[in-house]
């Protein structure tokens, strides 16, 4: 199953630098992982925030809820996710 996220990052202003940067010395590693595994198919930063859009291919919606729960920013994100479906016109015939 194919997913569209967009994550926008809001961490704490008044979060000590050396927090922040282990957060996301984690984050890095573990996004690189499930890339790696072929589960975060996609990854893209939005021009001038601190959001990206990603595509998970992912077994269920309950898989994709726990990979995203386990982010170590997890807790300072809002994110949508809108599940995809191939479009009868899409000229491909998979999704690699």
């Amino acid at each position: 199953m194919l997913f569209h996220v967009r994550m926008d990052v809001n961490i704490p202003k008044d979060m000590p630098k050396e927090e922040a940067d282990q957060i996301k010395m984690t984050e890095k590693a573990y996004s690189q992982a499930l890339q790696q595994q072929g589960k975060w198919r996609h990854l893209w930063r939005i021009t001038g925030q601190y959001s990206n859009i990603s595509i998970f291919d992912v077994d269920s919606n309950e898989e994709l809820h726990n990979l995203l729960q386990a982010l170590p920013l997890y807790p300072y994100m809002n994110i949508e996710v809108m599940a995809l479906n191939r479009h009868p016109s899409s000229v491909r015939d998979s999704d690699a």
